[in-house]
């Protein structure tokens, strides 16, 4: 099994000439925790993560370094630590030591990158630009879908029928396909995620089960409290 078997495909991004309040807003809307930053082409050119944020986050009243750490330090990184606090650009906020995989990158081998550099998810890109997602969630739904098998490489037919069950959610009204994952095996679709209500769960079921080569579906939503969004 392979990135693009597991990946959320519905990714939002947010440019790099973007204001540090506009990521932040992206963020509640959409309920996610980072955000890749591209450029004008679409390229990665870094990620936005709640962590970058919370640096930012220092009581007015917290007591500066002394002269001699600073002097220790060298001039440099106060000028960065500053520029991290106060900036309102993405750009001069965001890491750019970026670990991603390509869509052919082995299941495995996400999740040893993801323990290595000790991150919770990693963009898949394609030629450069990010076409999907891949997070710890992803990988323990893969793992609890075959809790007796090896992750294989699942056949043509699973892939496409993957492509068309994607375009299927993205068409029902109101949802946030990124917080839905969902595996495909022998025609069989389990979906994880979550819903706002549940006529939206019944719709998100209705949409796949209407796509062709859909055997069974098995919807396992949860829900998100109204007062959860806007904050």
């Amino acid at each position: 099994m392979q990135a693009i078997d597991i990946m959320t495909t519905s990714v939002i991004t947010i440019p790099q000439d973007a204001k540090i309040a506009q990521a932040v807003r992206l963020m509640l809307e959409h309920h996610i925790s980072a955000l890749p930053v591209v450029d004008a082409d679409g390229g990665l050119t870094g990620l936005i993560s709640e962590g970058d944020l919370m640096r930012r986050i220092r009581a007015p009243e917290a007591p500066r370094r002394s002269w001699w750490l600073e002097l220790l330090d060298g001039p440099g990184n106060a000028a960065h630590d500053f520029v991290m606090l106060n900036s309102q650009r993405v750009t001069d906020v965001m890491s750019r030591e970026i670990v991603s995989v390509e869509e052919d990158t082995p299941v495995g081998t996400i999740a040893r990158l993801l323990d290595k550099h000790r991150i919770k998810r990693v963009p898949v890109l394609r030629d450069g630009r990010v076409v999907g997602i891949v997070s710890r969630a992803n990988l323990l739904q893969a793992l609890a879908s075959v809790p007796d098998q090896a992750l294989q490489t699942p056949p043509a037919d699973d892939r496409a029928l993957r492509t068309r069950v994607d375009a299927a959610l993205k068409e029902v009204p109101e949802v946030a396909v990124n917080l839905i994952t969902y595996t495909v095996k022998d025609g069989h679709v389990v979906l994880w995620g979550v819903a706002d209500s549940d006529a939206q769960e019944k719709a998100i079921r209705v949409a796949v089960e209407n796509v062709p080569g859909v055997r069974s579906t098995d919807v396992q939503m949860g829900r998100l409290p109204a007062w959860s969004y806007g904050i």
